[in-house]
């Protein structure tokens, strides 16, 4: 904001406007998972729009997305990777031993896991893609 780079910061005024609004709505004030997790969902929201645009055949508006998206990127800490994601998962059904064909199983790992990691820190669809391949190994 001090380089008086306009487009920057008005991208990033925008995302804090989220980050106050998502801090209202809550009774306890936004922990700095909630915020990863805001900035994530404008970075996709952004791309999104870009690609709408992109099928719109709207150039113009589609690139203004993906450089507003950009700027937000370089906020975002970087997602634990599958081998990490592993290696938890790996730790939590050694420690609860579920039972096979157990229902429950998979939700008391996703409870253990999301007890050790941030869910702002990975993609939720991995854990479950993960998580349901070592229960079934």
């Amino acid at each position: 904001m001090k380089a008086k780079d306009t487009f920057k910061s008005t991208t990033i005024r925008s995302v804090l406007a989220e980050v106050y609004s998502a801090d209202k709505l809550q009774a306890e004030p936004l922990p700095a998972g909630g915020v990863v997790s805001v900035l994530r969902k404008a970075v996709t929201r952004r791309v999104d729009a870009a690609a709408e645009f992109d099928k719109a055949a709207r150039a113009d508006l589609a690139e203004k997305e993906r450089r507003e998206a950009d700027v937000l990127q370089a906020f975002v800490p970087p997602l634990l990777g599958a081998d990490a994601v592993d290696a938890v998962l790996r730790d939590v059904i050694t420690e609860l031993a579920p039972p096979p064909g157990d229902k429950r199983a998979l939700g008391q790992v996703f409870k253990a896991f999301y007890a050790r990691v941030d869910r702002s820190a990975v993609d939720g669809d991995l854990v479950k893609s993960r998580a349901a391949a070592l229960l079934a190994a």
